[in-house]
């Protein structure tokens, strides 16, 4: 605290507000130090209160040990004071009786004698009070399945009860009557009486969350996965990093192990690495130690005993060395409990926990699904297994020959070669062929430099390819082969020009300059070469033709359209006369790109159907899946997503028989997202949008990954899969690039966004708030671009408003005017003032109506400024909505004559209903409300029933029987009441 409460006053402000806080080590010191100030005003009442807080601190913040203390210190003021305790608060100490028993059991360090003399004093202390006994049963039976004895009677003395005042919430009851069928074995018993909880009928603190995490488990057992599934996303988040619910992270943990999703256990693991650390409750820790467990030995036993693992703070950890550590320390706490209690019963529960066989292969838990490999740190590819890859020459020099070949030709199965070939080179007894086949190592070492630039270039690293395409072209003129000199050069000089300019006030004329210098200089180069091979001909001038076809794409100039052809023209015609067929081929993929970029895509279509004839007959099939891509793309274009999608598909399929980095699979399954939208197929576009972000990251491409996964986030929100969305969204945003501030600010502002807007989209307010808020924050400094700053605050504005902080909103609405009036954003804006003029006078009254009609002025200075720019919404005129919201901001207030004159003006703007629904939909709305404040608050039931009857007629005769219908029905109400 920065100062110490000097008044009660102050005192109850500080209470309230530290109530306010998540359980944790900061709510509870301020807690101890509020009681600390409690005891300076020598006043129970305070003192009582601020005791109840600590308690409430200590229990939620899993520190079992601090609750019974500062209980006692309560008792004692009972005993002292009674009088003290109003009727809340003694119903508040009674309650807590059985805090203190939770806490006593879950201390294996107190003897079993005292558990039972607690239990008898809060017996005592019921009776003597007059009160029921039922949650004294309730606790005997939470004994006596602790100690594992049998708890038959001790059940029915329980549940037979019936439930106080005093009884836990019937949430936890029914986890208990749950776990009771659960542990004899009856997974449909316990799942029925669960439905109430899991179906979030009722609720706690602790639930759901507590439920689902023991429900897992028997759903998977009854067949009832995709129920097990979507629990747990929901389950799981409502449980992470806190440090009381321990045990529950823990089963998730146990559920991720027994359900294929390693991967996603390890994240979950790294996410709660807190509470190796932080939970101070023996039972909650061994209930987690036990999941930890049974997840780690899951991954030692599918070999990865070696990756890195998240656990106690201090040293790095390995699965395994984890492992170790785990069980040690779980043994010994149920060894503990098990002396304690004299019974072997947690050593036999976790036993049986660590036994479980795997209940499924693989469950899809989430939108990123991933395996352990991808989760081990980067290192060399393995070699592919037999069967799974083209095959190589065992002999050095026929493998050199054969990869020489293949590059000849294009073929991708030469880049196998080249990988076989730099491993054998890199070895330390590699000793090189005297073959004149073969030719010196400097040759080789020039391919191999060569291959490694190509490689870079693909992964879009321009830079390291232009410098390893020059040092290749050194090393070939040292080894007399000045074709491949050469061409190792127009390669260079293609990859410089795509290298972005630094300091350039015009990147893209930047690059358009460059790739017309380079273009220049590979002519040069082509023209001084003698000697060159057909195939390096062709290759020449393929290079030569790419580099004007990306001046095109980068200047969009129409003046650079006729050199790209000229260039393509002479590759086809070469390409033909020789035989080159991977270059004919390559010549049509360039004059079809062309006409595309052109804008010309029937022309685009016919050059593609003439290219996937030629290749269907002559090859090379290798180019079939990205000619097919490319026709998907134009169909796409062409409006035709039907053709677009089995284009696209064919493609995967073809693509799948070559190696995985030969075709662009990421970009496939992007262009088949949006045929599949077109299509009305959001679920297999959003697969289609993560199979995207996949193959990007497996190509290094992370920047493109994270916007693909930041689309598939979009959709499942639009879609409803709020869980997924977040669950997704909470895994990108833990990776160690985007906590270590390398991936684009921007980019990862977005991903945040859209999990802000899924938590509120789930109800999750108070988490939505703080991550609103957030964002507000740091955009307010995009100077660069206020749009978006305007755009977040509004919505920022909004949700505080809906969380009833509208000192806060009023701020947040105020930044999203300032950036508004740097970039305008017209309908967003006028929306979120009406939106918060609504809530304020909904939920204040008359006392918020000023503050509302504030809003409402804003939005009005707003419409204005729209109508001067000749701006024209999208969506609803806002006039009309303005003066609709004054018509009902005035109703909630109480101001039925503003309200009724705010909405005839409405009426009046809107003008008569025609056939557009959403039209008749807006102007119906408009005239139920005013029939409604003129009928029922104004009690003019004659002309609201008028009003209602011809609208309802109007409506009728137009056809929008729907949009009548709630009209009909005040009707009816009014001449009810008449």
């Amino acid at each position: 605290m920065p100062t110490a409460p000097q008044t009660t006053d102050e005192l109850y402000q500080a209470l309230q507000d530290n109530d306010g806080r998540p359980y944790g080590r900061t709510r509870t010191v301020t807690a101890e130090e509020l009681v600390e100030a409690a005891e300076r005003f020598d006043e129970p009442v305070p003192l009582a209160h601020a005791l109840l807080e600590l308690q409430e601190a200590y229990t939620y913040g899993s520190e079992p040990r601090k609750s019974p203390v500062v209980f006692a210190r309560l008792l004692t003021l009972f005993d002292e004071q009674p009088d003290v305790f109003d009727a809340r608060l003694r119903h508040q100490l009674f309650w807590r009786f059985k805090w203190v028993a939770n806490a006593l059991r879950a201390l294996p360090e107190i003897p079993l004698a005292s558990l039972r003399q607690w239990l008898t004093e809060m017996r005592d202390r019921y009776e003597k009070a007059g009160l029921d006994l039922q949650p004294y049963y309730g606790q005997a039976y939470q004994l006596a399945a602790h100690q594992g004895e049998d708890t038959t009677l001790a059940y029915e003395l329980w549940a037979a009860r019936t439930r106080t005042p005093l009884s836990d919430c019937e949430a936890c009851e029914t986890c208990e009557r749950a776990l009771h069928h659960l542990a004899a074995g009856d997974d449909e018993r316990a799942l029925r009486a669960w439905e109430p909880v899991l179906a979030g009928k009722e609720s706690c603190q602790e639930e759901p969350a507590r439920s689902i995490s023991h429900a897992l488990l028997p759903l998977l057992r009854t067949g009832r996965a995709d129920e097990a599934r979507a629990l747990h996303l929901s389950g799981y988040r409502a449980c992470r990093r806190n440090p009381s619910m321990a045990g529950e992270v823990g089963r998730h943990l146990e559920f991720c192990a027994l359900t294929g999703n390693e991967a996603r256990g390890l994240e979950l693991l790294a996410e709660n690495r807190n509470l190796f650390d932080e939970v101070d409750s023996p039972l909650d820790l061994l209930d987690f130690l036990t999941g930890v467990e049974v997840f780690l030995r899951r991954v030692e036993l599918l070999g990865h005993g070696s990756l890195p693992a998240a656990g106690y703070a201090g040293r790095t950890w390995t699965v395994a060395g984890l492992c170790a550590e785990v069980r040690d320390r779980a043994d010994d706490l149920a060894a503990r409990f098990d002396a304690r209690n004299g019974t072997a019963t947690h050593t036999g529960r976790r036993r049986a926990r660590l036994d479980r066989a795997p209940l499924l292969d693989a469950l899809e838990l989430t939108l990123r699904t991933r395996g352990l490999d991808e989760m081990a740190p980067a290192a060399p590819a393995p070699e592919p297994a037999a069967g799974t890859a083209p095959a190589v020459p065992e002999s050095l020099p026929a493998l050199v020959l054969r990869a020489r070949e293949l590059d000849e030709q294009g073929h991708p199965d030469a880049q196998a070669c080249w990988a076989r070939l730099r491993t054998l080179v890199a070895a330390r007894d590699y000793t090189h062929p005297d073959d004149p086949a073969v030719g010196p190592l400097l040759r080789l070492r020039a391919d191999l430099l060569d291959d490694e630039a190509t490689l870079a270039g693909e992964k879009d690293a321009h830079a390291d390819s232009a410098g390893l395409h020059e040092e290749a072209a050194g090393l070939y003129e040292d080894a007399g082969a000045p074709g491949h000199a050469a061409l190792a050069r127009a390669c260079a000089l293609l990859a410089t020009a795509e290298i972005p300019a630094e300091g350039a006030d015009d990147g893209a004329e930047a690059k358009t300059a460059a790739l017309t210098a380079a273009h220049a200089t590979m002519v040069r180069l082509h023209e001084e070469t003698p000697g060159l091979a057909p195939y390096q001909e062709a290759r020449l001038l393929r290079l030569r033709a790419t580099a004007l076809g990306l001046r095109l794409q980068t200047s969009g100039d129409q003046e650079h359209i006729a050199p790209v052809f000229a260039e393509a023209d002479l590759l086809q015609e070469f390409a033909t006369r020789h035989g080159v067929l991977v270059q004919i081929s390559g010549a049509g993929l360039l004059r079809a790109n062309t006409h595309a970029l052109s804008g010309d895509l029937p022309a685009a279509l016919t050059e593609v159907d003439a290219l996937l004839a030629r290749l269907r007959t002559d090859g090379p099939a290798w180019h079939l899946p990205r000619t097919l891509g490319l026709r998907g793309s134009v169909q796409l274009g062409l409006r035709d997503a039907r053709a677009a999608y089995d284009d696209l598909a064919e493609a995967l399929r073809r693509a799948a028989d070559w190696p995985a980095d030969m075709v662009d699979t990421a970009r496939l399954h992007g262009a088949l997202a949006e045929a599949c939208m077109h299509l009305g197929r959001p679920e297999e576009a959003l697969r289609h949008l993560t199979r995207a972000a996949e193959a990007d990251l497996r190509n290094g491409s992370r920047t493109d990954a994270y916007c693909a996964y930041s689309s598939a986030a979009q959709l499942s929100l639009d879609l409803g899969r709020v869980e997924d969305c977040i669950a997704l969204l909470d895994s990108l945003l833990a990776e160690p690039d985007v906590a270590a501030g390398e991936l684009d600010d921007r980019l990862v502002a977005q991903l945040r966004l859209t999990r802000a807007r899924a938590l509120h989209a789930g109800e999750d307010l108070k988490a939505a708030a703080v991550e609103f808020v957030a964002l507000a924050a740091e955009s307010a400094g995009w100077d660069d671009d206020p749009a978006s700053h305007a755009m977040i605050a509004a919505e920022t504005a909004v949700l505080l408003g809906e969380t009833g902080e509208f000192g806060r909103a009023r701020q947040a609405a105020d930044q999203a005017l300032a950036a508004h009036a740097r970039s305008p954003r017209y309908e967003q804006l006028s929306g979120c003032l009406r939106e918060l003029a609504r809530l304020q006078s909904e939920r204040q009254g008359a006392d918020g109506l000023a503050d509302a009609l504030a809003y409402l002025a804003d939005a009005g200075r707003i419409a204005d400024e729209a109508r001067t720019a000749g701006y024209e919404a999208r969506g609803r005129s806002l006039d009309s909505a303005l003066a609709y919201e004054h018509g009902r901001v005035n109703a909630y207030a109480g101001a039925h004559e503003d309200s009724l004159a705010a909405l005839e003006k409405a009426l009046a703007l809107l003008g008569e209903p025609g056939e557009e629904k959403d039209r008749a939909g807006e102007w119906a709305e408009c005239v139920r409300l005013a029939g409604a404040v003129e009928g029922v608050y104004l009690e003019r039931t004659a002309p609201a029933l008028s009003r209602l009857d011809a609208a309802v007629s109007r409506l009728t005769a137009l056809g929008h029987t729907e949009e009548s219908e709630p009209l009909v029905a005040l009707a009816a109400r009014l001449r009810d009441e008449e």
